[in-house]
């Protein structure tokens, strides 16, 4: 192999060190995103039959809760002043990211018949 220019060769090396530098000090602390990744999990609802399926629902702070809705008309997921989905059309879906523990008791605000829960640890 022929050595890189020297005008080049200083520049490119501290470029490679500092990224190398920077992926070890991040694999070696566990790096945020490393952290985040293995701690988050995604969780599905169904709205199916004009119901929430599970009803209810235990998941961890920071985790995906996502509903999907496979009736042939809309729904919404309503915790009124937590979280509100508006408008989930007919085979649409709607994703909330639970930050606060709790339980939070919700409907659908068209059909409000349907009800779930819910709950973050």
């Amino acid at each position: 192999m022929s050595p890189l220019p020297t005008r080049r060769d200083g520049r490119l090396r501290r470029q490679l060190i500092g990224v190398a530098l920077g992926l070890a000090s991040g694999l070696l602390s566990g790096g945020p995103s490393t952290i985040a990744a293995e701690k988050v999990a995604r969780h599905t609802v169904v709205i199916q039959g004009a119901a929430f399926e599970p009803e209810v629902i235990s998941v961890k702070r920071g985790d995906m809760i996502v509903w999907v809705n496979k009736d042939p008309y809309p729904h919404t997921v309503t915790a009124p002043g937590v979280f509100d989905s508006h408008s989930i059309v007919a085979g649409g879906s709607w994703r909330y990211t639970a930050r606060k523990a709790g339980e939070f008791p919700y409907a659908c605000t068209l059909h409000p018949n349907m009800k779930g829960t819910l709950r973050v640890e």
